[in-house]
């Protein structure tokens, strides 16, 4: 029989939009792949790959009790009918949810990913202060249980889960989701009538936008022409998410465009010169990889999983958070030099193909799989010799 793998993710679309090249390496690989999540617009999709399927909402903007609790035993539940050998939580909220739901079947092996540690690690409020120190101790209880790796995209963010007292034995880094060269391939520059910057993500404070439309109005008050783009949709289900009166307001002012949901981002690279992510913080953002891949220059904030892709000069430029003038002046100079923009999008293209392609990632999150099921299963052999009494 095949080996079932669970993934839980909180909604359909994240599965389809940052785990499908491991999934389908997994599958590849001959495991059983069952998707546990909210159920929305993904599902034939999803199916269509041979997955199966299982409704459980996650509530991902909620943090009561009774908001935890039901699913943790809907998820149980459904381990329990799936009987899988490895579970894959991915985020914070599914890593505690799947943890909890798995805790006492030993049988299960336990992956968790970690996409960046979240805005309550970036917080400076009393609030976020309070959940961080419980997330923390939840942190050290579940990522230490026996039989679990824990998947880490960038340096920073693995050294930082080791201070809160993690066994590094059960870290791996596995820079990202990967992105597919193949289908991402270098587009042509468009026509310099005016410079398009673009920032594809979800419309979210965290992710700096509020910096980058200062930094655009920077721009248009020093005269130069250059048009911004946003691409994605508001989450109200993140605190920090931009209302859509805000978003409406910022669409009215000259210069910037709001694209709304853009379905196949290639479109969005095809029509805008450079990327832009001025975020607080990122586990490995997929945007610049999916930039990177189809040849843009990259502008980002000198955090980490940003800086893993943005190579100061190399790739693109980094600038200090919340800085909206070394903002707008980058914005600037690369709009205006169009051989830096060409020689940064190459080395960004070869630095994607090199190390965060979906199907060298594909690989290395199957290894992580293999490699715990194995040592599971030797130290299932070592308890059983063990002499009794």
């Amino acid at each position: 029989m095949k080996q079932r793998l669970v993934y839980l993710v909180t909604e359909d679309w994240a599965f389809w939009r940052h785990r499908l090249p491991m999934a389908r390496a997994a599958r590849d690989a001959g495991f059983e792949v069952h998707v546990i999540t909210n159920i929305s617009d993904r599902a034939t999709g999803i199916k269509a790959e041979g997955f199966e399927l299982h409704q459980v909402d996650l509530k991902r903007g909620s943090v009561s009790p009774a908001d935890t609790i039901s699913p943790i035993m809907r998820v149980r539940q459904c381990l329990k009918d799936i009987k899988p050998e490895v579970i894959h939580n991915v985020a914070l909220k599914p890593l505690v949810i799947g943890s909890v739901a798995a805790w006492g079947m030993n049988e299960i092996s336990v992956v968790n990913s970690i996409n960046g540690l979240g805005s309550a690690f970036i917080s400076t409020s009393i609030r976020g202060h309070v959940i961080r120190l419980s997330l923390e101790r939840t942190l050290r209880l579940l990522l230490n249980r026996p039989n679990t790796r824990t998947i880490v995209q960038n340096p920073e963010d693995l050294s930082a889960v080791e201070r809160i007292g993690v066994d590094p034995s059960r870290l791996v880094l596995v820079p990202g989701s990967g992105v597919d060269c193949d289908k991402l391939s270098p587009l042509p520059e468009p026509t310099p009538d005016p410079i398009k910057i673009a920032f594809v993500g979800r419309m979210l404070d965290d992710k700096g936008l509020r910096s980058l439309i200062r930094a655009q109005r920077i721009l248009r008050s020093r005269g130069e022409a250059i048009e911004l783009l946003l691409a994605g949709e508001p989450d109200p289900e993140n605190p920090t998410s931009i209302t859509q009166a805000e978003l409406d307001a910022w669409s009215k002012e000259p210069g910037i465009r709001w694209l709304g949901h853009v379905e196949h981002v290639r479109d969005v690279w095809e029509q805008a010169h450079i990327a832009v992510l001025p975020s607080r913080g990122e586990g490995l953002p997929k945007s610049l990889l999916e930039a990177a891949a189809c040849g843009r220059p990259l502008i980002a904030t000198d955090v980490p999983g940003c800086r893993e892709i943005v190579i100061q000069g190399e790739t693109g430029l980094l600038v200090k958070v919340n800085d909206d003038i070394a903002l707008a002046n980058a914005m600037s100079a690369l709009a205006h030099d169009p051989v830096a923009r060409a020689n940064m999008g190459r080395a960004a293209r070869n630095l994607t193909v090199t190390r965060f392609s979906s199907a060298d990632i594909g690989r290395q999150t199957v290894a992580v799989y293999r490699n715990l099921l194995k040592a599971g299963a030797t130290a299932q052999e070592l308890a059983e010799q063990q002499p009794i009494g």
